[in-house]
């Protein structure tokens, strides 16, 4: 007990001690609950879609990218500047307002700045509403990570361009299946892509993605 305890101070700043504490406390908390309602909340509302997505499903996309992206980051600049495992831990939890808020298509979302802004505003108060479902020390944990691009800016940029990799993803598998309507949304956002000037997201797009064109028996 005394290790695990040692390790979850190395990783999170929490010794546990608030747990050990509590153990024999009956009082619950809707916090995780929440979370797994990720589910329920569907991306893309103003176009049709062969397949659809919802958050949950999104996050776990954008994690995978966003742990890609710090190891990419990190050969190319020969030294340990990210760790991928916090990059993947950010990104599992990026979209976790929309879960109260629901999801707003990205044309409204960035219409003007006064709406983007006000947007930005309404996430940071549903994520200290899901805060509000933790105990004060469990609250700590999750805070930075919730608001992990003020609190740990140096991974906004690669959650950010995995987040958008996972949109760009999304737009190519909805065109490989026929559907049109992503077309003008699938340039729009490599021009996204592009216009981060990231080497990890270039190496990414040389290496990776044309095999989201191909179809199950034409991979290795």
């Amino acid at each position: 007990m005394r290790m695990r305890c040692s390790l979850l101070r190395i990783y999170t700043g929490f010794d546990g001690a608030f747990l050990m504490e509590n153990t024999n406390s009956k009082e619950q908390f809707d916090f995780f609950a929440y979370i797994g309602r990720m589910k329920y909340i569907v991306r893309w509302g103003l176009m049709r879609n062969t397949n659809s997505e919802n958050i949950q499903e999104h996050s776990l996309q954008v994690a995978i990218l966003a742990h890609a992206l710090a190891v990419i980051h990190n050969k190319l600049c020969g030294r340990e500047e990210l760790s991928p495992d916090r990059a993947c831990v950010y990104a599992i939890f990026h979209d976790a307002g929309e879960i109260i808020t629901g999801d707003l298509p990205t044309p409204v979302k960035y219409y003007n700045p006064l709406i983007k802004e006000n947007y930005q505003a309404i996430e940071d108060v549903a994520k200290e509403k899901l805060l509000s479902m933790l105990p004060e020390e469990m609250g700590k944990v999750y805070r930075p990570i919730l608001f992990y691009e003020q609190e740990d800016v140096k991974y906004y940029p690669i959650v950010k361009a995995a987040d958008k990799l996972s949109a760009y993803i999304k737009c190519v598998e909805e065109v490989k299946a026929g559907n049109r309507e992503f077309v003008k949304a699938m340039e729009s956002t490599l021009e996204a892509l592009q216009a981060l000037e990231l080497p990890e997201v270039s190496h990414f797009m040389s290496h990776y993605i044309e095999a989201y064109n191909k179809t199950l028996d034409e991979m290795n």
